[in-house]
């Protein structure tokens, strides 16, 4: 038996904790994670915004050099002397977890940093960074590596204005890839812009200017996202009520589409997974119209009541809050709300919405008669619902198409469909893959592209009939989640041109018609190599011509061959199998929806009727490549 004594315990000091666990404080280190160095930052000046004492920030990305600048015109960082030590306050900041101005009342009123480790960690994750303080009178500059000072602070020259300005390198040894996402950061910017009424964002990326600034906030941000959708009613929805320990906002509407859209952020910072502000929101919206509906005796027979999910369907809101003294976010990354704001925002909505309808009876009859509409659907989407269970597992097996090669297990959590291009790709799949939980569907190359197709035509396409009776579900409006036969559905296309535009026109086909696939998490996108490196008794697989470059560079002038494989049916099962297929080697990519607008947005512009979209998109990103397959 192993000894296991206090010689084998590890003390990890400072923001070691942080450099040997960065995902504990960041999520990840892939491109989200490196992403939240800067939003960390960007938080920082934010709040100074939040609290009065800020009106411009500017992002700089210097791609050449990795290197992120975040500035703003605020108080500056403090930099006299940390009471017992002989460290100054901005030391202390970047190098200690747990330290900052957000603990103590009267510093900040508001703010969206309370965990104090927000500027601490982004330095232990970095390779330098940079800290300059403007207050007192003159600049006040210090630097740091990987959580440790430098040098002492420095006293710079004299200066009037006031402010902070950090500039970091992220550490190559924590981020195996830094690569900045433009888009992202002008998301983040141009949100933190539009929960700050007046506040003036600057975003500069190579001799490009990005400037975002909105005087009345959140309701410019609803009429953006809403922008060509048809709206019941002339104005949003607008609710503000502030008291001593809170302060929120809310502006929402219905459309005529069925998707709901919700953004909820607090603090200023958006809360991707929800929270207590956002199931106060949905009850009091739910109560209000409830009340409504039976006060002016509208709810036809048939219905006993209407539900949230009646209500919330073509719903799109934002939901601001903001609370003072201590918020309880769920990790570090704040994705979730947990302060106990429930009863209070559900109480605001309830009565201002109530209120509000009462008093415009034609917009509350118009809300009123959306929702009852949305009801009538939910009723009879179950009765059809009941009339599939009826159904026996026996004769939907049946039904299954020809060209599937089922799994023996029935149990959905460990079974997986491989859709592949062609029955070449088929003929090696089915020989590579483990007959116990892997099913394979060839389908005949370029599938339907159903963002240009008629309902009709879509119904009718072998392809799209193949794929939707393997799975089980239906497709929106009947999709039905607890049909699915299979916990990871994997599309499996070429690793060239050709297998990218097929897996985009699968992508589009269950963006469209099974999102509750994508947002449960069953869509994977696998990795199948683009070349073989044969060297001596060692075997390497490159993904493409990057990745094969560098594998040669590493093999310092020893002999190799190189292979590349034309597709999956002509790669060797083995080869299909230990790259792509084995659950033990295999590399999946997970499909997600990080912003529902942006996504629908995308699609539409590189799948939907106007070229002119895809002419643009290409003029753009065409001086961003040397060479293009075609």
């Amino acid at each position: 038996m192993s000894s296991y004594k206090a010689k084998d315990i590890q003390l990890l000091e400072g923001l070691e904790p942080v450099r040997k666990r960065p995902a504990m404080y960041i999520g990840s280190t892939s491109l989200q994670g490196l992403h939240h160095l800067i939003w960390e930052i960007l938080d920082n000046s934010v709040d100074e915004a939040l609290n009065g004492h800020c009106n411009h920030i500017e992002i700089e990305i210097n791609n050449k050099k990795n290197e992120i600048t975040v500035k703003d015109n605020g108080r500056g960082i403090p930099v006299d002397q940390f009471r017992k030590t002989k460290k100054s306050a901005m030391e202390v900041l970047f190098t200690t977890l747990h330290s900052g101005g957000k603990f103590q009342e009267g510093s900040y009123k508001v703010s969206g940093g309370l965990h104090g480790v927000g500027m601490a960690v982004v330095c232990a994750l970095t390779d330098s960074m940079k800290a300059t303080s403007r207050r007192d009178g003159f600049e006040w500059i210090q630097e740091f590596s990987r959580g440790k000072a430098k040098g002492k602070l420095k006293k710079g020259k004299a200066c009037r204005k006031k402010g902070t300005e950090i500039s970091f390198k992220p550490d190559p040894q924590i981020f195996p890839k830094i690569e900045y996402n433009i888009k992202w950061i002008l998301e983040r910017a141009e949100s933190k812009a539009f929960l700050n009424k007046g506040l003036k964002i600057v975003v500069k990326e190579d001799k490009k200017t990005h400037t975002f600034q909105y005087p009345e906030g959140i309701m410019d941000f609803i009429r953006k996202i809403t922008s060509g959708k048809s709206v019941l009613g002339e104005e949003p929805f607008y609710i503000e009520k502030e008291d001593k320990k809170l302060r929120m906002e809310t502006v929402f509407l219905w459309t005529s589409h069925t998707e709901t859209i919700m953004h909820s952020y607090a603090n200023a910072i958006k809360t991707i997974d929800g929270g207590t502000h956002e199931n106060g929101f949905r009850n009091g919206i739910t109560k209000a119209l409830k009340a409504y509906i039976d006060r002016r005796k509208l709810l036809p027979k048939g219905i006993a009541s209407i539900t949230s999910d009646d209500v919330k369907e073509g719903l799109v809101a934002i939901v601001n809050v903001y609370l003072q003294g201590d918020v309880e976010f769920q990790g570090q990354t704040k994705g979730r709300l947990n302060s106990d704001i429930t009863s209070q925002v559900e109480s605001v909505v309830k009565h201002s919405l109530e209120h509000y309808l009462h008093d415009h009876q034609s917009v509350g009859d118009l809300i009123a008669n959306r929702v009852i509409l949305a009801a009538q659907a939910r009723i009879a989407s179950r009765q059809a619902k009941e009339l599939v269970h009826r159904k026996t597992h026996i004769s939907h097996r049946l039904n299954l198409p020809g060209k599937l090669s089922d799994c023996a297990s029935t149990d959905r959590e460990e079974s997986e469909l491989f859709i592949c291009e062609g029955d070449s790709a088929g003929g090696s799949s089915k020989q590579a893959r483990d007959r116990k939980t892997q099913a394979i569907l060839p389908i005949r190359g370029k599938i339907l592209n159903v963002e240009t197709a008629t309902q009709d035509k879509i119904l009718a396409n072998a392809e799209i009939k193949n794929i939707t009776s393997a799975l089980g579900t239906g497709i929106e409006p009947q999709f039905d989640y607890d049909q699915l036969r299979y916990g990871k559905i994997i599309l499996m296309t070429d690793a060239d041109v050709d297998g990218a535009h097929i897996c985009s026109l699968l992508l589009t086909f269950f963006y469209r018609f099974m999102p509750r696939l994508i947002e449960q998490g069953h869509l994977y996108i696998a990795q199948p190599p683009l070349y073989r490196i044969d060297a001596g008794k060692k075997l390497f697989y490159a993904a493409d011509d990057k990745e094969k470059n560098r594998i040669i560079e590493n093999l310092n002038g020893a002999k190799y061959e190189v292979g590349r494989f034309k597709g999956l049916g002509e790669m060797p099962s083995g080869d299909l199998r230990s790259t792509t297929m084995d659950k033990g080697n295999r590399t999946l990519i997970r499909v997600t929806i990080v912003d529902p607008i942006h996504a629908d947005k995308t699609f539409d512009r590189l799948m939907g009727k106007e070229a002119q979209h895809r002419f643009k998109f290409i003029k753009e990103k065409a001086p961003f490549f040397k060479e293009l397959d075609v």
